[in-house]
Formats: structure tokens, sequence, C-alpha cells
């Protein structure tokens, strides 16, 4: 397996909140959620929980005959959170929590797992890409962004809009009928969207974490198959250059209405899946 991994920070006085990571056979992509300026019962950060997590996955995903990837996630979730646990309220909304994809070259099939709204996207031999996400939290969402979907991005108003939102959205963070998201309770991985592709009906695989992911799926300037295509021929770091150039030109969010003017970009491109 060949793996090419690109990531951009939203700001560059910022850290990169997104992880990602790949070892023979597998691939690890992890989104931090958080938002600076509300409460939080965590004081190590965002970007320390997806690295903590993501190197946990790593060691799991590392171990011979590692089991479901279900199993992976939730022993992964629930080693970071007794790693604070002492310290901070691991179980408040507030917490930090995360995306996670995960994908693992098993025998002669490729397992993947996907929570939450970053995206998975396999190139078949034939057809169209098999693109796998996760949109309950989109789903849930909906019915609390126009706030701030109609008010300028970088302004007082949409910053105090999107805070709004993004508490308005911790009620609903692993609970039925919600969305579910790496966090406290290993008990989420159970609610990851899972499957398994043969091998020989794929020759490639992408995992973007969203704010990558948006060139297709929110300002649709290409299909899958054209991001593949874009992967294949110039590398995941051309994708987020034309994400941040659709950004600078839409820097208010009249054209594509977005929580974050920039977000953390993160690709991982794998090729040559059979070895």
């Amino acid at each position: 397996m060949r793996a090419a991994l690109a990531t951009s920070p939203a700001k560059d006085d910022h850290p990169n909140e997104d992880f990602a990571a790949a070892i023979p056979g597998a691939a690890i992509l992890l989104d931090g959620a958080g938002l600076s300026g509300t409460r939080s019962t965590c004081h190590h950060g965002v970007a320390w929980f997806t690295r903590r997590l993501g190197g946990a996955l790593v060691d799991l995903l590392s171990t011979d005959g590692a089991p479901d990837l279900r199993d992976v996630l939730a022993a992964g979730i629930g080693s970071v959170a007794d790693a604070h646990r002492a310290t901070c309220d691991v179980a408040d909304p507030s917490s930090p929590s995360a995306t996670v994809v995960l994908l693992r070259l098993a025998g002669p099939h490729v397992d993947y797992l996907v929570l939450a709204d970053s995206v998975l996207v396999l190139d078949l031999v034939d057809g169209e890409p098999l693109v796998v996400s996760d949109d309950r939290e989109a789903i849930v969402g909906r019915r609390y962004r126009s706030a701030m979907d109609n008010a300028a991005n970088d302004t007082p108003e949409h910053d105090a809009a999107r805070r709004t939102y993004v508490e308005a959205l911790r009620a609903h963070r692993n609970q039925p009928g919600g969305f579910w998201v790496a966090a406290d309770n290993p008990s989420a991985a159970a609610e990851a969207l899972t499957g398994s592709v043969p091998v020989r009906e794929m020759t490639s695989a992408a995992l973007l974490s969203d704010g990558a992911s948006r060139i297709a799926d929110r300002f649709h300037l290409a299909d899958w198959s054209e991001v593949l295509r874009l992967l294949s021929t110039d590398g995941p770091t051309e994708v987020i250059n034309r994400v941040r150039d659709a950004e600078r030109k839409d820097p208010d969010g009249k054209q594509w209405p977005r929580g974050k003017t920039h977000d953390d970009a993160t690709i991982a491109y794998l090729t040559d899946l059979a070895g």
C-alpha cells in the first residue's frame, strides 16, 4: 500500500486539530471538534485529544490479529478517556471529540469504519466511487444553523450565531436520535458505519476531513470521480489548494454558507492496495 498525506491548518496561529496516519495495511483520519470561546470542561484541548486518540488507534491497528474496527475504536476511545478522566469532566458535551475514518487491509478485503462527517471515498474498478459519510450531525444541525448561515463570516454576528449553533448541537451529541462522535464513551463506536470491499474491486481510497471534502460536498467544484482523478494526477496537496482558493474567493460565506471560513483540511490518499 502506498500513502500520500497532506494537511493544512485553518489558521497559521492555531493548532491543526486534524490527525492522519498511515501504517502498513491501515490508515487513520480524525477531525477534532470544539470551539474556542465556548465553555469546555477539558483543559487539554482538541488538538491534544485527536493526537492522543490517533496514537492509540495506530497502536491498536499495528497489533497482529487486531479485532473488528468497531472494537478497535472502542478501545481507543476508552484509553484516551481514562488518560484525562481524573483532571477533566470527559462526559460533559463540551469536552473534545473527533470524527473517525479507519481503513484496514484484511486479506483479500478492505475493511472500513466511518464515524461522523469525515469522508471515505473508494475508487472502484467498475462504476461510480463508493462514498461513505455519516450525515447525522448535518441532519440535526439543519434546524439550528439558519442564523449562522445568514450572517457574514468573521463578523461578531456570525461568531455569536456559531457559538449558539455549537451549544445547541452539544445536546444531541452521542444521544439516540442525535449524532455520534468519538469522545468519552466507547459505545459510540457501535454506531459507526462499517463495511468491507474486495481489494480486487478497488484502485484507490481517499480519507478526507470535512475541511478538505468541501471541494465536492459544499463547494461542488468537482464530483468525487473528478476528485479521485485529481488526487491521482496532482496529489492531495492540490485538492487542498483548490479548497483554499475557493475559500479566499468567498470570505464572507455568501456563496457557500459555512460555519468556518477556513477549516483544517487533511487528506490521506491510498493506492496500490494489493501491494
